[in-house]
């Protein structure tokens, strides 16, 4: 499909951009791109080669040159590095040159203003890769992974997007869209000739091809709980009640003081989070309020927020203090394991510093028709809590990601996936059921919609905006 025919290009198409898009603030170098059908000639207006011979116009692609940037007044303003890259060979499929400045905020934004003066616009957030994907240098699906790969904050986040965006996912959904169409040609070919009750699709062999669909669509559906998990972190819920040293445990993690620790009971009344990477996975850990009994009306708010955590976390760390268990361990049991249905729940005894093998053992047979994993640590002391970290890492089942595995980690991917298999479904009922081709033909059209959403075959500008909108500027 044709996108520069669908007016998508109107507003800025035809414009040549340019950003900074190396990160805000002074450093070593810059890097400034520009880009668009008069990306050479404005450049060239600002530009000096080293070398009085150069003609800046009449360069090669791939051409890298050392040069200076000067004002209108012919005032010396930087020397540079510049890197041309000629249609349809740069990553926005337009001619592309990038100016590699000296990391100056002044003099990044002195470029800026000449090149902006010359005739250049401002870049939009996203407008480099949405003219990479308006001008088919990637599809969709590969111009989100970009955002991904920028994101990545883990080893196998980063090779989650970085599959993406060379493909793989998309080369799933082109094999997927191909057979679906062969498999709805062959049904529309039989209803050109319904008089003739000529039947052109073996019913048995349209049947084992979209059963091996459904099977594809589903698998790629399913992995979503990875990728989300590695792109966003895995939620870890810390609960348990008052003073067992959530807070403290939490600091340890994070290896910083974020929550502040006190003897006072209901100290924590609000939900703290932050990340940390274990081992090459990205935890979100969640301090939560402790769970209590209490008339104060702000910590039931907070005890009600832990509720909601323990709902929506994939792991659970139960912290209870080893020195003196609850009276109301029955109630809380009950609460917690009513909550945390589903969930990996790791049993966390804190303050193993302050009891004896005895006391332990106690413990042990206390608890011993809890089934998940049990850690006996001191967050205080930094006791055993490597073996917590490794007990969380068991827990996260992270398979390992290599190159070419395909993991679906975007929620817009998801949902369109999980629209696609409903359509699938219906066609493999239909076809159970023997009903007419041209029933079988819209949800055969209908699935091959939600996957086109996908990479981009079927698109519109509210989407495309949505999507390239939260990109970072200069990308």
């Amino acid at each position: 499909m044709n996108y520069n025919n669908q007016g998508l290009l109107s507003e800025t198409g035809h414009q040549t951009i340019a950003a900074i898009s190396t990160p805000p603030g002074t450093g070593g170098i810059a890097v400034i791109r520009v880009s668009g059908v008069n990306a050479m000639s404005l450049c060239n207006e600002i530009f000096r080669p080293a070398r009085k011979s150069v003609d800046f116009m009449q360069q090669p692609a791939n051409t890298v040159l050392f040069g200076s940037i000067v004002t209108a007044g012919n005032e010396l303003l930087d020397e540079v590095v510049v890197t041309l890259f000629r249609t349809p060979h740069s990553f926005t499929g337009e001619d592309v040159v990038e100016i590699s400045c000296h990391g100056s905020v002044y003099i990044q934004q002195r470029i800026l203003q000449l090149l902006v003066e010359k005739g250049c616009a401002l870049a939009k957030p996203g407008e480099f890769t949405q003219r990479a994907f308006l001008n088919g240098k990637m599809d969709l699906s590969q111009a989100e992974a970009v955002a991904d790969l920028i994101a990545s904050g883990s080893a196998a986040a980063h090779r989650m997007a970085l599959s993406q965006m060379r493909g793989g996912f998309s080369d799933e959904l082109i094999k997927l869209r191909t057979q679906l169409l062969d498999f709805v040609s062959l049904v529309e070919l039989e209803l050109d000739f319904s008089e003739e009750e000529v039947e052109f699709a073996n019913r048995d062999q349209l049947k084992s091809l979209s059963t091996g669909i459904e099977t594809l669509i589903a698998r790629l559906a399913d992995s979503f709980r990875v990728g989300n998990a590695l792109k966003n972190g895995i939620p870890v819920a810390l609960v348990g009640e008052t003073n067992v040293g959530k807070s403290t445990l939490l600091n340890v993690l994070l290896n910083e003081d974020k929550a502040i620790v006190s003897d006072i009971h209901g100290t924590t009344r609000d939900v703290i989070e932050d990340l940390v990477n274990i081992a090459g996975i990205t935890f979100r850990f969640i301090d939560t309020a402790g769970i209590r009994d209490t008339r104060d009306k702000i910590e039931s708010m907070g005890i009600e927020r832990t509720y909601q955590k323990i709902e929506q976390a994939a792991i659970v760390l139960w912290i209870l203090d080893c020195t003196q268990l609850s009276e109301h361990m029955e109630w809380l049991t009950d609460k917690i394991e009513e909550k945390a249905v589903g969930k990996k729940i790791i049993l966390v005894f804190n303050k193993i510093d302050k009891i004896g093998e005895d006391e332990q053992e106690v413990l042990n047979q206390l608890f011993s028709q809890f089934d998940g994993e049990r850690i006996y640590i001191s967050a205080k002391q930094r006791l055993h809590t490597d073996e917590l970290q490794q007990a969380l890492v068991r827990a996260a089942q992270i398979p390992d990601i290599h190159p070419g595995d395909v993991v679906v980690s975007n929620i817009r991917h998801y949902e369109s996936l999980k629209k696609a298999l409903t359509a699938i479904q219906r066609v493999n009922e239909g076809l159970e059921s023997g009903i007419s081709g041209d029933f079988l033909s819209q949800d055969i059209r209908e699935c091959m919609h939600f996957l086109g959403e996908i990479t981009g075959q079927i698109s519109n500008d509210e989407i495309l905006g949505n999507i390239f909108g939260k990109f970072c500027i200069g990308k």
